[in-house]
């Protein structure tokens, strides 16, 4: 169980690797290339979120189809060269369609990721099981823009796809060697037209997958909003400077913890009620906020103390949501996680673009995101349960 979750994890950190380890470095790509927005630095991330939305329709049907291992090994591959072109590229546009490829091959890690935990369980223990995945996936976020820097003062930002490079290719021989195919050859689907057709409809036809994919496409949103907007917000607004990757680790941390209370807490309460209480208390925290009018410049310790009870809800709720989502479709686990990933990535590229391009030089836009990203995903999760909240699955939501 242990390397299992250590594989996930790895898999699941490649995007988040992919992401957190460049932040450090925009303010020089922005320079090198001299863009002309300040805010032109963030499509740095959002081309490889639009990448990463795009494969993920792709991958999902390919691995129920040929298995998982060798759809994630194709996405790795093409994940490695649009590394590689990234570290040569002599231009802001190589640059991006490099970041799309990446995203694009990177998808292939998501989808699988999901599908193989669920392929081997179900309900609160498929939860429990992303919840320690998600502990250990986490430490990326907390280390990487550190690395970043450090790899940025050492030898430029172009060294960092190299980086990438190698953790493909330590992620390849991983799963090559220890990972066994999770997908047996007599529950493999045909790439018809007409069962792929039957397969998505019965993803997208299914209320409680919808209605949680939804609300978690939201909560991505505010994750990817804080994203982009935080080395300008700490650096720029904060004056943070070099102490800018131990604010960011520190705020991630909150998540890991989280991660850690929802394993060991999500088979007694069950994930719904661990979760609503989650979703309850992230909308409550951008109520208080928003009762003080959204302060433009509020003291970096009460930012910081807000964010960090956020983001710690945050940590409760996605291993949750995503469980819930994927419980209905183990059938067509790849299919279904595809979906999952590329409505929640969409929703979360735009709306942390949306929100991300509103930086003006306070607090108040990321602030103000979090609030109606919040109570969206809230309103989605009263829409989805029919009014109900904390309370168990109904006979008519379980496994199909």
């Amino acid at each position: 169980m242990a390397e299992f979750v250590a594989i996930v994890a790895l898999m699941m950190a490649l995007t988040a690797l992919s992401i957190d380890v460049m932040l450090p470095a925009l303010p020089a790509i922005s320079a090198d290339f001299a863009l002309a927005g300040e805010n032109d630095r963030q499509l740095v991330v959002t081309t490889f979120l639009i990448g990463f939305g795009l494969g993920q329709p792709i991958h999902g049907p390919l691995s129920d189809r040929f298995g998982r291992k060798p759809v994630l090994m194709l996405g790795l591959s093409i994940f490695a060269v649009g590394s590689a072109l990234a570290t040569w590229a002599p231009d802001f546009q190589t640059l991006l369609i490099a970041r799309l490829l990446q995203g694009f091959g990177g998808a292939a890690a998501r989808v699988v990721s999901n599908a193989v935990v669920r392929d081997c369980f179900s309900g609160r223990e498929m939860a429990r099981v992303m919840s320690m995945a998600m502990t250990v996936f986490i430490l990326v976020p907390i280390v990487a823009p550190a690395v970043g820097t450090v790899i940025q003062m050492a030898s430029g930002w172009h060294s960092i796809f190299a980086l990438l490079m190698v953790a493909a290719a330590v992620t390849a021989a991983w799963v090559a060697f220890r990972l066994p195919e999770t997908r047996r050859a007599e529950d493999r689907t045909p790439l018809t037209p007409s069962y792929l057709a039957r397969a998505a409809w019965l993803v997208v036809s299914n209320r409680i997958t919808l209605g949680y994919t939804v609300a978690t496409g939201f909560l991505f949103a505010i994750l990817m909003s804080y994203v982009g907007s935080a080395q300008q917000l700490f650096v720029e607004v904060y004056g943070l400077g070099d102490l800018f990757p131990l604010m960011f680790g520190s705020l991630a941390g909150a998540i890991a913890v989280a991660s850690m209370v929802n394993a060991r807490l999500v088979a007694r309460m069950g994930t719904r009620r661990l979760s609503h209480l989650a979703l309850i208390g992230l909308v409550g925290l951008s109520a208080v906020m928003a009762a003080a009018g959204f302060p433009a410049k509020p003291p970096l310790a009460l930012l910081g103390i807000y964010l960090g009870a956020c983001f710690f809800c945050f940590g409760l709720l996605m291993p949750n949501f995503n469980a819930i989502a994927m419980e209905p479709l183990g059938r067509v686990a790849g299919m279904a996680s595809s979906f999952i990933g590329f409505l929640t990535t969409v929703m979360g590229a735009f709306g942390g673009w949306l929100i991300g391009q509103s930086f003006d030089g306070t607090a108040r836009p990321l602030v103000f995101g979090f609030a109606a990203l919040g109570a969206a995903a809230l309103a989605v999760v009263l829409v989805t349960e029919k009014g109900r909240l904390l309370q168990p699955a109904q006979p008519e939501d379980r496994a199909a």
